[in-house]
């Protein structure tokens, strides 16, 4: 299977076509000796360590903190690349923000027979307490993560939305930091689109979906499940990026269906809360009962329209993997229009003639749990042994319609500084839109990188890195600097 590689036109590392937006970073990337870039490795290491720049990685004999792996080449997006993807993006989330809206009001798609109902009303991410509760400016998903993944010079596909709480921005904003900490020189020379204004435009977008009802400066708070979620580190990046507090559930209360933040100084009221943990915890009276992490009374607050939740309640039912071959049935439903960006074609193993084509060719297919994430619950089947895939048809048999199947894309590869040297490595992109008054996509996003040589997993769950992502903002860029 062969990979078209982002930097060397054609197929992955062959180095006989330079692509053009990768041409001054190679002629300056050619100058650099390897003990060089060793030395600027160890010092992003020694300096995301500093930070706590960690994730948690469960099941492994204890809660265990590890670094995420940084590399230290960028991946490199040509600007008329990026106003591609960008349409494609907002149209997309407009859409799922659109399908949100109705399956817990008129459900009209579900009507028209654009998607099979008990795809939605069945779903365990469905929640039925959500009917007809308004919510401001109809948007359920204000932070979206979409992740991409490229397999031609003009052919990009949408592997997974991310509609509930999607993580990995601080990295982003993180891996830009180290870049212009360790190779200034570059930065100077070239025109690449700044990403580090996203936390003000999170924060603008989140005071722009305060409730109809708050008439002042709205007061917007970070919720965090607390220290032992994997995500901590960016939950506390973030609330200190947009300088606003960062709170656990016993922080807040509910008094007659309005939240609080309990102060040095008393109770201060709490118009939007950013939230990081997941529905069935926010709150014990509403959902699972034996939540100590949540709020109680925070659900009906919200029903009321005194507080908005980012993401709302409810939208996990969109980026669920069995609804994801719908999505664009979504956009030309409610927008009207033909879609962007195109899906992975998926086999929807609830259907026989699916489960029939899987079952014939699981070595060949990459299958996943509809409800799995970070790389586990799935089976790549041209890297895993006889037993593996045998164990997997098993589970698919007494389950089918928990799984969907897709062909193993050959994911595009940037050059990557590995043990070897600069090596060729399968990376996707997670793009953030945000959605306010306004639709505001921060430039290129969050590449991560299987930095196992042939691995189509790029999780970090999983062994895999991350990049820095530059979106040029001239289409010919040049640098005439190297390093001493």
């Amino acid at each position: 299977m062969t990979a078209f590689d982002e930097m060397d036109a054609g197929t992955a590392g062959n180095g006989q076509s330079v692509r053009l937006p990768y041409q001054a970073y190679k002629r300056w990337l050619d100058t650099v000796p390897a003990e060089v870039l060793s030395r600027r490795r160890a010092e992003a290491d020694l300096l995301f360590r500093r930070l706590g720049i960690t994730f948690a990685v469960y099941g492994e004999g204890g809660d265990t903190e590890r670094l995420i792996p940084f590399d230290l080449v960028p991946r490199i997006i040509a600007a008329k690349e990026w106003r591609r993807l960008r349409r494609g993006l907002k149209q997309r989330v407009r859409a799922l923000n659109a399908f949100l809206d109705d399956i817990y009001h008129g459900q009209e798609i579900l009507r028209a027979g654009k998607i099979p109902a008990e795809l939605v009303t069945r779903n365990e991410a469905y929640l039925p307490a959500m009917h007809n509760v308004a919510i401001a400016r109809q948007t359920y998903t204000h932070i979206a993560g979409i992740d991409i993944v490229r397999t031609g010079e003009n052919d990009f596909y949408v592997l997974e939305d991310n509609a509930r709480t999607p993580s990995g921005v601080s990295y982003m904003l993180e891996n830009r930091e180290a870049m212009m900490r360790l190779f200034p020189d570059v930065f100077a020379a070239v025109r690449v689109a700044p990403v580090g204004h996203y936390p003000d435009s999170l924060l603008q977008t989140l005071r722009e979906s305060a409730p109809p009802n708050c008439d002042e400066e709205p007061t917007v708070a970070l919720l965090t499940p607390g220290v032992f979620n994997s995500a901590y580190f960016e939950h506390v990046f973030l609330a200190e990026q947009m300088g606003i507090e960062l709170v656990e559930g016993n922080d807040l209360v509910v008094k007659d269906d309005k939240v609080y933040m309990r102060m040095v100084g008393g109770l201060k009221r709490v118009d939007v809360i950013y939230r990081r943990l997941d529905d069935a915890f926010l709150d014990p009276k509403a959902f699972r009962k034996d939540s100590m992490i949540g709020v109680p009374g925070l659900f009906q607050a919200y029903k009321a329209g005194n507080v908005t939740l980012a993401n709302a309640v409810g939208t996990g039912v969109a980026d669920d993997k069995s609804v994801y071959p719908y999505v664009p049935d979504m956009v030309r439903f409610y927008l009207g229009e033909e879609p962007l960006l195109q899906n992975v074609p998926t086999h929807i193993l609830r259907r026989p003639d699916d489960l029939k084509y899987t079952l014939e060719h699981l070595p060949e297919l990459v299958v996943k749990e509809v409800h799995g994430s970070g790389g586990y619950g799935m089976l790549v089947g041209p890297r895993a042994s006889k037993a593996e895939i045998e164990a997997f048809r098993a589970k698919i048999i007494a389950k089918p319609e928990a799984y969907i199947a897709q062909p193993t894309l050959a994911l595009s590869t940037c050059p990557t500084f590995v043990e070897s040297g600069i090596a060729p490595r399968h990376v996707d992109l997670r793009p953030f839109v945000l959605t306010g008054e306004v639709m505001r996509v921060v430039p290129g996003g969050l590449t991560r990188v299987a930095l196992r040589e042939g691995s189509l997993v790029v999780n970090s769950s999983q062994g895999g890195g991350t990049k820095d992502t530059w979106v040029l903002e001239d289409e010919t860029p040049d640098i005439h600097t190297g390093e001493d």
